[in-house]
């Protein structure tokens, strides 16, 4: 019997852990979180009114019910928690599916003023993850500043333009839906450095914007006109030029009336975060021009948007795991078809999948080829990786290192105490949103 460890039990994770038992038939599979739940980001990544798209926990939740698989949630990896060598030592092979923990920073004057936070923090405060700041995001916010032009962008733009209607229905926590119910932001600015040819966005995720209730969308037509694509896009990628048509489209006044104003705003460079007493109150940026080679260029002109919430939303990073090699240029992890490579040698059972193998880029289903790609190596290793035997039950071995992890009844009992949580607030299903509930609800599981 082949023993493996899948560190994360996110898209990648529960992937490989898919792979593993669909194409060897002696493989058992415990799929460890530092979290007490399941499914990564598809839980506390995906917004709360995109219910298709979360709806791909049932998928994740088929994979972490099979025969041969096993969720241990609640464990650590690293400083604090199980040091690296000891997986090696209760595992044939570990597999490391830990994502791209932290976000880019904007690295200009003014970045760290209260008020100014990364598009993760504002994601985490309404998707309930234990780790959230509890931060008053929305106090005293007339206008916001979203700095970047992908998915997530578009995500946090949409939740600041929602209304306690639209949202309740989801499991969002209930702090943050009061928070968003009483909002006082009536104008989001979406600002990006590049042009509408080049924004990172889906059509869908754009499209979705212009479907908002009470909110107008408008696109400077001066700033549009700059991109090269832009007056016949028919030469473009289909994506790029679905989203150049659905700009196209929003050009005009927009609808008189709306309560809320969404500006998308093109080749706008930050510089500085300006304050305004004691908290963030504009963004400087400077204006960009194509430079005719797919980049932009600074033109030495300024202009300031007026903002007293900014969030930066450029891009995730992978962070270093202590005892793993890590290339910090590219925050990956450095292997060979999924293989860990130690001083440029083949690590013998060390493999990483997801983003922490190959970068923040792709898709959810982008994680299926890739977890595929390192399920080949591994098993392609089997007869080396079985040359040995692990010590002991690993359930055994973390218990006695004072770790208890949370099994899948654990998690089947967080799901009834949040069920249970939305019944009695007149909602469906709403997230616990700390660790303490989170835990308290596992540990009834065995009461």
């Amino acid at each position: 019997m082949l023993r493996v460890a899948v560190i994360g039990s996110g898209p990648s994770g529960c992937y490989t852990a898919q792979s593993l038992v669909q194409q060897h038939p002696r493989v058992r599979v415990d799929v460890l979180d530092r979290l007490p739940c399941p499914y990564g980001l598809v839980r506390y990544g995906v917004a709360p009114d995109h219910e298709k798209i979360k709806s791909l926990q049932n998928n994740l939740r088929a994979v972490l019910e099979h025969e041969r698989v096993r969720f241990l949630g609640g464990v650590a990896v690293g400083p604090g928690g199980v040091p690296v060598e000891r997986l090696r030592e209760l595992y044939h092979a570990v597999v490391y599916c830990v994502g791209a923990a932290t976000d880019r920073r904007l690295g200009v004057p003014g970045e760290d003023l209260p008020g100014s936070w990364s598009a993760t923090d504002f994601v985490s405060w309404y998707s309930a993850h234990p780790d959230a700041v509890q931060g008053a995001f929305l106090r005293g916010v007339r206008s916001a500043v979203v700095i970047g032009v992908g998915n997530v962008a578009v995500d946090v733009t949409r939740m600041l333009a929602r209304g306690a209607t639209e949202l309740s229905a989801t499991d969002m926590p209930h702090t943050a839906l009061a928070a968003l119910a009483s909002s006082g932001v009536t104008l989001i600015h979406m600002v990006g450095r590049r042009g509408p040819s080049q924004a990172r966005f889906t059509t869908k995720e754009l499209r979705e914007l212009g479907t908002l209730p009470d909110t107008g969308v408008a696109v400077d037509p001066a700033e549009a006109a700059l991109d090269p694509a832009y007056p016949d896009p028919s030469a473009l990628p289909a994506p790029q030029r679905r989203n150049v048509e659905v700009l196209r489209g929003w050009t005009g006044a927009p609808e008189p009336g709306a309560r809320r104003l969404i500006r998308l705003r093109f080749f706008l460079r930050p510089v500085e975060l300006v304050a305004r007493g004691d908290r963030v109150g504009a963004v400087r940026f400077e204006r960009t021009v194509p430079d005719g080679h797919g980049g932009v260029t600074g033109t030495g002109r300024f202009e300031e948007i007026e903002g007293q919430l900014v969030l930066r939303s450029v891009g995730y990073r992978g962070v270093p795991l202590e005892g793993l090699p890590f290339d910090p240029a590219t925050g990956t992890v450095p292997h060979l078809a999924g293989r860990v490579l130690r001083e440029g040698a083949v690590a013998p059972g060390e493999y990483v999948a997801g983003w922490i193998k190959r970068g923040p880029t792709g898709v959810i289903g982008t994680n299926r080829p890739c977890a595929k790609e390192t399920v080949t190596s591994l098993l392609g290793d089997a007869a080396l990786l079985t040359d040995r035997d692990p010590l002991g039950d690993p359930v055994a071995a973390l218990r006695a290192g004072g770790v208890e992890p949370v099994e899948w009844t654990g998690w089947q009992a967080i799901e009834r105490a949040e069920a249970e949580l939305g019944a009695s607030l007149g909602r469906n299903t709403v997230k616990l949103p700390d660790w303490e509930s989170l835990m308290a609800a596992a540990r009834a599981a065995g009461a």
